[in-house]
């Protein structure tokens, strides 16, 4: 099977040795996002409800770049660094994934790259 590399300049850049996405057939998987603005590259601070949306649309932008969307995905794990943020998540994932919603995991994690509070991965089938 031929693999291959999505990348979109609308989600910030690999900052390491992946790709933003990888399709494989009719699968695509999603690199994990931080809330990273992807003009600057900065890393987005405060409100939480912010920093989830921007995981959320540096993930549709990758998905977006492989000709595919948010309500493709047939998997989602969600990384915080504060389980107490759980609700926001929930929140934030019904503005961009409709039903039926994709399964997922949360998962606590003791820390993140580049110091961020989220990150989210997704599997997609188109």
């Amino acid at each position: 099977m031929t693999r291959q590399p999505i990348t979109s300049p609308k989600a910030p850049g690999a900052i390491g040795t992946y790709s933003q996405g990888v399709r494989a057939g009719n699968t695509v998987y999603l690199s994990g996002q931080l809330p990273l603005d992807p003009a600057t590259g900065e890393l987005l601070g405060g409100d939480m409800h912010a920093q989830v949306r921007q995981v959320f649309r540096n993930l549709a932008a990758v998905a977006e770049a492989a000709g595919a969307s948010l309500a493709d995905a047939v998997r989602v794990t969600v990384y915080l660094t504060d389980l107490r943020h759980f609700p926001v998540v929930n929140e934030v994932m019904a503005e961009f994934f409709p039903q039926p919603y994709p399964a997922r995991a949360a998962i606590g994690v003791a820390s993140l790259p580049r110091g961020a509070t989220v990150e989210a991965d997704a599997i997609l089938v188109t």
